[in-house]
């Protein structure tokens, strides 16, 4: 039978990293910067994290403490992920590189990097599988509320996330407030929709598109670490990430731009990748690979419905993927 409440939790712990993920890339695309390198981004944060918490872990020789344990692999993941962002924004606003191309290269980029570094860890522990274990510092990124347990169901569905899952949910909220009822959030929509415009009403373009890229890529860049050292209890695995990056941008459209509509769209994204683990197939894997298929199906659905409907505010930006040159106004 199919087990509900075992299927929340799953379904959410799959969508944070999807969360992370949208929340950054919808930021970097209300100021008109489509960046495809999202996947590769995550992988840099992942691995920038392991490697922080590695190095914490050896230097630490089993005397791991809270602040250091969490402080460091954070900063680590944010700092890599602030570096992948600065690329991106200098090859496509200083140097006006063509968007899809950079982002393109990045994925494959951040994908190598984050080999790369996840082999030569490997080989330094001289482990005799291919994967790190990093349980000591996962056991502070994972720990859920002490009184989870004893409040029953709703523990069981609210309360039993490690504290970056929270935090996810926080900056989405906190994103979709300041993109909708501010000053910064306004300026930074009208650069994505009207660059020219926005130019002539004194607001520096540059300025907003490098903030709103870096500060994305740095946002997406805990979804790594969150699969790291949350989903996946500290172990890295090269390879392991899968296809989370481009879920999350596909979750972007599937949203409309919309960070808190994003919250429960990662969750259904989530509870869509894990279906075929809780619905009996049997022994046919060719089922089981259509109900992989159905996140994918969803998201080109949407598209359908949102091209029918034809209604600005369902729309990207106006200015999406086109670089700006000021002699053009």
């Amino acid at each position: 039978m199919f087990d509900l409440f075992a299927f929340i939790p799953r379904a959410i712990v799959q969508g944070i990293p999807l969360l992370f993920g949208c929340t950054g890339e919808t930021i970097s695309e209300k100021a008109g910067s489509l960046n495809l390198g999202i996947p590769g981004v995550m992988y840099v944060g992942g691995i920038c994290g392991v490697i922080g918490a590695f190095l914490y872990e050896q230097s630490a020789d089993g005397n791991v403490q809270a602040f250091p344990a969490i402080a460091i692999p954070l900063l680590a993941c944010l700092a890599g992920s602030l570096l992948m962002g600065l690329l991106f924004s200098v090859l496509t606003i200083t140097l006006r590189v063509n968007q899809n191309v950079v982002g393109l290269a990045m994925t494959t980029f951040g994908v190598g990097i984050g080999n790369f570094f996840g082999g030569s860890l490997i080989k330094l522990t001289g482990s005799d599988v291919p994967s790190i274990i990093l349980s000591s510092t996962s056991a502070y990124f994972s720990k859920t509320l002490p009184f989870a347990h004893s409040t029953g169901i709703f523990g069981k569905l609210v309360l039993s996330y490690g504290f970056l899952a929270y935090v996810a949910v926080i900056i989405a909220i906190i994103t979709a407030y300041v993109l909708k009822r501010t000053r910064v959030g306004l300026q930074l929509r009208a650069v994505g929709e009207n660059p020219a415009t926005a130019d002539a009403a004194g607001v520096n373009i540059t300025k907003y598109k490098y903030m709103a890229t870096c500060i994305g890529c740095m946002i997406a860049g805990l979804g790594g670490l969150y699969y790291v050292m949350d989903y996946a209890s500290g172990v890295w695995t090269n390879d392991a990430f899968g296809d989370r990056g481009w879920l999350a941008i596909a979750l972007v459209i599937f949203t409309l731009w919309r960070p808190n509509v994003a919250i429960f769209g990662s969750f259904l994204f989530g509870g869509l990748c894990i279906l075929y683990l809780f619905i009996p197939t049997g022994t046919e894997m060719a089922v089981k690979e259509l109900y992989k298929m159905l996140p994918y199906v969803v998201t080109i659905i949407v598209l359908i419905l949102t091209g029918m409907r034809n209604k600005r505010e369902n729309q990207p930006p106006e200015s999406l993927g086109l670089p700006y040159f000021r002699e053009d106004r």
